[in-house]
Formats: C-alpha cells, sequence, structure tokens
C-alpha cells in the first residue's frame, strides 16, 4: 500500500505534508520549492490548466477564467447571502447549477467547485510524488470543523475526481491541535481551544486532551468568513473612492479588479507587521475621457480595522457558543492555539486574547500546521504511530421538519461520534395512514434556513383516534458522518427505514464523467497529469437554467 499523506486543501493556499522516516511530519516540497500552493486555476482559452503560482500570475491578463476561493463555493447553494456577496466582486463568474449549487462559468462553460478544487488536490499530489519519489493516491484532507455533511461529501467527490482515496475527512482545528503536539504536553487532562481563520472560513473548536485521546468537547465558527472577507472590504472602498472621483465602476473591469484585489491582500499581509503602507496602481483604468487613472492612497491598521470592524464582532459569538455547549469558563482552558493565517493581524489576536482571558499561542507556522497534524493522522491510520485518538462530534443540530417551517431537534450538535438518539411522536389526525418525517441539518430554527438531508415514510398505519398510534424515530450517525433513520410503529413493529449517506452536489456518474473526460484530456496532451484539457459539459445537469443577465445575482 502507498502511505497516506496529509492534505489541507485551503481558501487561499493548500499545503501536503507526510511522515517522514522517524514518524515526525513535515512539509512536503515540490521541484518548484514552494512549501504551500496557492489555490487558484486558470484556464486558457486552448482550455490548458494551470494551477498554484502559474495560475494566480494569470489573475490580471485571464482574470475571467482564473478561479480561487472555491472552498466557498463547494457543497453551497448559488442563493446563498455570502455567495451572492462572493459573485459581486470575483471576477469570474458564479452561476447557478439546475439543483442549486454555486458553480463557475469558464470560457462559457460551467464548471463545478468540485472539478476545480480537484485541479488544487492534484497539483499537491504531484507535488508529494516530486518530493517523496513514489506514487500518492491516498490521503487525508482537512476541511472547517463547521462544514457540513454536503460540504465534506463535496470534498471527498473533488479528492475522487483528482484521483485519491481520501482515507479519512480530519477536521482543521484537530488536525492543528495534532500537530502542536497538545497530547505531549503535561500530565493528565488538559483543555485547550483551536481558533482558526483562515483565507474563507472560521472555525473554533474546544478540546480535552488526555493519555493522547482528543475529545472535542464543542465545536463553532463562520463557514463564511476569513482574511478575504478582509480584502475585500478594503477593496469595496476603493472602487467606491474610485467611482466617486472619476465616475468609473470598476467592477466592470475585471483586470482592474485582479490588480485591485492583489494590492488589497499585499496591503493586509504588510498591515499585519506595520502600522502603515502604500497602494499604488498606475494605470488602473481610464477615466470617462480616455485619461488614464493613477491610483495612489496610504492605508493605515487604524483605518482598516475601522473597516472591518463587524468582521471582527462577528468572531466573538461562535466562540462563547463554544464554550457554553463545552459547559465551560475562559478561565478552564489552559491555552488557546492560533491556526489560519488571518491570526497573524493584531486586532484577530487581541480579540482571541479579550475573549479567553489569556495570550494566544504562537509557536507554529499557521499556513503549514493543519497539513502537519493531517501527516500526523494519516500516520497513525497507517499504523506507524499510536499516540493518539480522535474523538469528534456533529458540527450542526440534526432535526425534522414539523409544522410548515419548524424545526424540532433530534440530535444536538456536539454529540460525540458516533451517536444514537431516539424521538416519540404521535398520530395527530383520526386513521392517519402514514407519517412522512423530513430530516434537516443546521442551526435555525427556521428549518427553510437549513439543509435538507431526506426523508423516510411509514405507511400503512393502524386506525384510530388522534394520538393512539406512537411511532419511535431512531437516529444513528456513523464516524464517516452516515446518517441511519428508522421509524417503527410501537404497536404493530411495523418500520420503515433509511440511509443517507452525505451528498456533495455531484452523482457518482458525473464524478465517473468527469474523471474519463480528464484521462481522455490528459492523453490528448501526452499525458501529463496537470496539463491540457478543455472545459465541457459532462451530463445535462451541468446546462445553467439562468439567464447570463442572472448569473451574478
Amino acid at each position: 500500500m502507498s502511505r497516506i499523506i496529509g492534505i489541507d486543501l485551503g481558501t487561499t493556499n493548500s499545503c501536503v505534508a507526510s511522515t517522514d522516516s522517524k514518524g515526525h511530519p513535515t512539509t512536503l516540497v515540490g521541484l518548484d520549492n514552494e512549501r504551500t500552493v496557492p489555490s487558484w486555476v486558470s484556464w486558457s482559452t486552448s482550455g490548458q490548466v494551470a494551477v498554484g503560482t502559474r495560475a494566480k500570475r494569470q489573475a490580471v491578463t485571464n482574470a475571467s477564467a482564473t478561479v480561487y476561493g472555491v472552498k466557498r463555493l463547494i457543497g453551497r447553494k448559488v442563493n446563498a447571502d455570502d455567495v451572492s456577496w462572493f459573485a459581486r466582486l470575483a471576477p469570474f463568474r458564479i452561476v447557478a447549477a439546475p439543483n442549486g449549487d454555486a458553480w463557475v462559468r469558464v470560457h462559457g462553460q460551467p464548471v463545478s467547485p468540485q472539478e476545480v478544487a480537484a485541479h488544487i488536490l492534484r497539483r499537491v499530489r504531484q507535488v508529494a510524488e516530486e518530493a517523496l519519489g513514489e506514487p500518492v493516491t491516498r490521503a487525508v484532507v482537512t476541511v472547517p470543523a463547521y462544514f457540513d455533511d454536503a460540504q465534506r461529501q463535496a470534498t471527498r467527490d473533488a479528492g475522487q475526481i483528482a484521483g485519491l482515496d481520501v482515507v479519512r475527512i480530519l477536521n482543521e482545528p484537530t488536525a492543528a491541535a495534532l500537530a502542536y503536539g497538545a497530547h505531549r504536553v503535561g500530565e493528565g487532562r488538559r483543555l485547550i481551544a483551536v481558533f482558526d481563520l483562515g483565507g474563507g472560513t472560521f472555525d473554533i473548536s474546544i478540546m480535552s486532551v488526555e493519555n493522547g485521546i482528543f475529545e472535542v468537547l464543542a465545536t463553532g465558527g463562520d463557514s463564511a468568513l476569513g482574511g478575504e472577507d478582509w480584502d475585500r472590504r478594503m477593496l469595496e472602498r476603493i472602487v467606491d473612492e474610485v467611482f466617486d472621483q472619476y465616475r468609473v465602476d470598476l467592477t466592470g473591469i475585471p483586470m482592474a479588479m485582479s490588480r485591485l484585489r492583489e494590492a488589497c491582500e499585499n496591503a493586509k499581509k504588510a498591515l499585519s507587521v506595520e502600522t502603515e503602507t502604500m497602494i499604488q496602481l498606475p494605470f488602473l483604468a481610464n477615466d470617462q475621457h480616455g485619461a488614464p487613472i493613477n491610483y495612489e492612497r496610504p492605508v493605515t491598521r487604524e483605518q482598516i480595522d475601522t473597516l472591518t470592524k463587524d468582521l471582527l464582532d462577528r468572531l466573538e459569538a461562535p466562540c462563547r457558543r463554544a464554550l457554553a455547549d463545552a459547559r465551560l469558563q475562559p478561565d478552564q482552558l489552559e491555552e488557546v492555539l492560533l491556526v489560519g493565517g488571518m491570526t497573524r493581524w493584531p486586532s484577530v489576536q487581541t480579540v482571541v486574547e479579550t475573549i479567553f482571558e489569556k495570550k494566544p499561542s504562537k509557536g507554529a507556522n499557521p499556513d503549514e500546521v493543519v497539513a502537519l497534524g493531517a501527516a500526523h493522522y494519516a500516520g497513525i491510520l497507517a499504523g506507524d504511530s499510536n499516540d493518539a485518538a480522535l474523538l469528534d462530534v456533529t458540527p450542526h443540530d440534526i432535526g425534522i421538519k414539523v409544522g410548515d417551517s419548524g424545526f424540532a431537534v433530534v440530535m444536538p450538535r456536539n454529540s460525540m461520534l458516533p451517536v444514537r438518539a431516539r424521538r416519540l411522536f404521535a398520530t395527530t389526525t383520526e386513521n392517519q395512514k402514514f407519517v412522512s418525517i423530513e430530516l434537516y441539518q443546521g442551526d435555525a430554527t427556521d428549518v427553510t434556513k437549513n439543509r435538507k438531508l431526506g426523508q423516510v415514510v411509514l405507511d400503512d398505519l393502524p386506525p384510530g383516534p388522534p394520538g393512539s398510534t406512537r411511532v419511535e424515530l431512531v437516529m444513528t450517525v456513523d464516524v464517516e458522518s452516515i446518517l441511519s433513520v428508522t421509524a417503527r410503529e410501537l404497536r404493530t413493529g411495523r418500520e420503515a427505514s433509511v440511509t443517507i449517506r452525505p451528498s456533495g452536489g455531484l452523482s457518482q456518474r458525473e464524478i465517473v464523467e468527469i474523471i474519463n473526460r480528464r484521462r481522455q484530456e490528459n492523453s490528448h496532451v501526452g499525458g501529463l497529469p496537470m496539463q491540457g484539457g478543455t472545459v465541457r459539459v459532462t451530463t445535462r445537469e451541468h446546462a445553467i437554467s439562468k439567464p447570463d443577465d442572472d448569473e451574478k445575482k
């Protein structure tokens, strides 16, 4: 069997790691000597695909066909508020698939986020093979702890398209805690928090670590909050300033938006260290008279903090809720670990210190620590190490629809996996023939804001007055997040059951067709795994039902 690598599939950058001959996890570096791979994919008009740094270099000259931030789209619906917001300023088109998923349009053809992510995974797999000198087919891939089942399965699907057997989906905060070596510090039970703010997602996990066992007590977060939102706030301000001064709307000029986005990201990085920097963009666009707009502006950290105060404020509620769910006070935590590039921002560190009443630990590279933890866990799965075991929890409530739009929780969030929950129901009408139970996952009291998982129908109920027939609902979720549901009428013992495997939005047939298409395209360019390939519609479901004018709404 080939070794198992650990992959951090990030919003901004991705990283791959593996254990060395002594069992220590180490970041893998390919022939280009880059320790991380930018999570960017670009398509030329001839169908050639560039990934990573090569793709990012095309952000200005090929903006409409260069895709980034796909992690914010994977497993998501196009009408989600944060997706619509992302679409408004992205230089590439975000469109609706017939099932409502958010896809991207590249050179007139729709492409699923899973296929875009597969290009990134294929690239990091290539990095691993270059570093290790051997084929790699198995991986542990990390995801935000707050990802729901659809997002997790979509990530698995991306791995399958990339030719990887994803042996386990691992939560990023848990991976980071492993990499920090939290299980090797001190004796007895330790309570720690992992604060993970990356490019596009935010996670907070409260853990207990004892005798090498990581027990997640509570998790929370915001899957639509990350460092790119800070970049976007700067970008929006500059777009407004240019419009006010020149009456030119930069959002309609993809090349200008790409240059501006890169400048904002670089300014943010500089302001993580300095208190002031300068944004200079000569020939950004032309004004109404055709004269060049040479944009220049000083930016201070204080200005950015003012612009993004509401983003900083959004960090507190998930942390407070996670502490409450874990039934802990901040002073009971021994350590707070920082993960994700955005935790370099001084004001974020200040917020963490205020919430948890202690200075956070910054002893690891936030860009690589998750991949290192994934590699550590890969070593455990491969039998190379046995120094840790993980006990995880459900990230969201699972329940049923009641009435027109109510949501009754059957399995609360933060239930330890595997878990089983029971609930009794009674008929509500006389001689009721059947019960239809709709299953949802989410944290909203309004069921329409949660994700529907499926339904189970129990028919041929015995006749009787309202309330005379009782039905027991049993839910079970295993460690692979597979939900099994059984409804049983107590008097007769009649049962109906359903097993709900997470769906990432693509059918298995579509996944196989994408894989076959990629093989055919690679064969046309000499079999190079990272080159070539025209983007084509693979099935009728890939057609976009919305007209072009509506695609970005």
